[in-house]
């Protein structure tokens, strides 16, 4: 019966999506990727591989990309006669990656209903797969057992008001069954699941620490010409970087730019989460000092006369945080906080709103050991801010625990391949 309704809510959640279509370009996004799925994997060379095994990748969206980039480019590394499949089930991790040169192919996944399960593996024919922290396909997984095609999940997290852990949750306690093996974030998680009999799993951390270790080593993805333009706009100024910023986090942070607007020593670089024309407008026109967009700078732009500096692209902020003194990081206003620990790595205080940050592991630790601070309001903020300003040895201080909590943290990704090793 259950097995009944969560089909039903699959294929609810699929006709829901086709007629926001004209309402929502992610929705549009979402449909006009998966139309014809089947007969475009099946023109590729996926079905003409010859002796070559693959392996599948899956990711949520953008986020669960990066934490699953580390074990895909060890995979790659490890085991080079393997083709490498990624999919996507979020329009936001496959239009940005979709180009990305470290897999074979790149697709959105179907719709997780039993036939649309049971023809992709036909076609893939994965020899291993891997869900990236959340992916709990039912359907997927159960085709996937019945061909004994062994799935790991790793960098996953529970919570106990998860359904998982409910009395009523046994549907979705026998989802985990399926997987061969499970590495969690964190001592919880392991907890969680051993006290629902769920064997195969081993605490391994979060594979985001591998990840952003990789860019500090590399300080790659950004062309060269884009980190000048943030040399040159930063020169001998501080640098107040906004990463991932919603109109909720904006409503706190322009009130304090204003306030600054006179302030020499001090510029912001703004990178919105998504980018709407219509709101970074508003945003500027509300800013009093003088901003402007990455993509209106000119080879002779005098960019010392500007204090906000908008990043309208997408790819780019992993890499400027580099040139950050201080970073907010938004989202935790509303539904939840973005990616702090591309800010961590490179060593500085972390700010982002105290609404709903403590569900992210990393936010609750830094906040805790003085790297990183939970803000309510933009006087909240220009308080913390100030004191960090005039207080040299303190924002040392925290700079260091930031860079170090990353530090301290990574290894994830070769706990996976150990794991792999003895599946292969």
């Amino acid at each position: 019966m259950l097995s009944l309704l969560y089909n039903f809510l699959i294929h609810a959640y699929s006709f829901t999506i086709s007629i926001i279509v004209p309402f929502n370009s992610k929705a549009k996004f979402w449909v006009e990727g998966r139309k014809n799925i089947f007969e475009r994997l099946g023109s590729t060379s996926l079905t003409n591989r010859g002796s070559r095994s693959l392996v599948w990748f899956h990711c949520a969206s953008l986020g669960e990309f990066e934490q699953g980039r580390p074990v895909i480019e060890a995979f790659r590394v490890k085991y080079p006669a393997y083709k490498i499949l990624v999919t996507f089930f979020s329009p936001s991790g496959y239009e940005i990656r979709k180009n990305y040169t470290g897999a074979d192919f790149i697709f959105y996944l179907p719709a997780d209903t039993p036939q649309n399960a049971k023809k992709f593996i036909e076609i893939v024919k994965p020899s291993i797969v891997f869900f990236v922290k959340y992916e709990f396909w039912r359907n997927y997984l159960t085709e996937l057992e019945k061909q004994h095609i062994p799935v790991i999940s790793f960098s996953a997290i529970f919570r106990p008001n998860q359904l998982f852990f409910k009395s009523y949750g046994g549907f979705y306690r026998e989802i985990l069954t399926k997987f061969k093996h499970i590495l969690v974030q964190n001592q919880e998680s392991f907890d969680l699941l051993k006290s629902i009999n769920i064997q195969q799993i081993t605490l391994a951390g979060d594979t985001r620490f591998d990840r952003v270790k990789q860019i500090v080593d590399a300080k790659s993805g950004t062309p060269a010409e884009a980190i000048q333009i943030v040399k040159d706009f930063k020169v001998n100024r501080q640098v107040f970087m906004v990463g991932s910023a919603w109109q909720t986090d904006m409503e706190v942070l322009i009130p304090l730019m204003n306030l600054l607007k006179n302030d020499s020593n001090l510029t912001f670089v703004i990178a919105p989460h998504e980018l709407h024309r219509e709101e970074i407008n508003a945003w500027q026109k509300q800013i009093e000092s003088k901003s402007i967009c990455f993509s209106e700078v000119k080879t002779d732009t005098k960019l010392i006369d500007y204090q906000v500096l908008i990043i309208n692209n997408i790819g780019m902020l992993s890499s400027l945080y580099q040139y950050a003194d201080f970073a907010f990081i938004g989202g935790s206003f509303g539904k939840g906080l973005h990616n702090i620990l591309e800010a961590a790595t490179f060593g500085m205080p972390i700010l982002f709103g105290n609404k709903t940050y403590h569900k992210f592991q990393e936010a609750v630790d830094l906040v805790k050991q003085g790297g990183a601070y939970a803000i309510e309001s933009t006087d909240d903020l220009g308080e913390i801010l100030n004191d960090l300003r005039s207080n040299e040895v303190k924002k040392k201080k925290a700079d260091k625990i930031s860079q170090n909590y990353v530090l301290q943290n990574i290894g994830a990704t070769e706990k996976v391949m150990q794991i792999v090793e003895s599946i292969l």
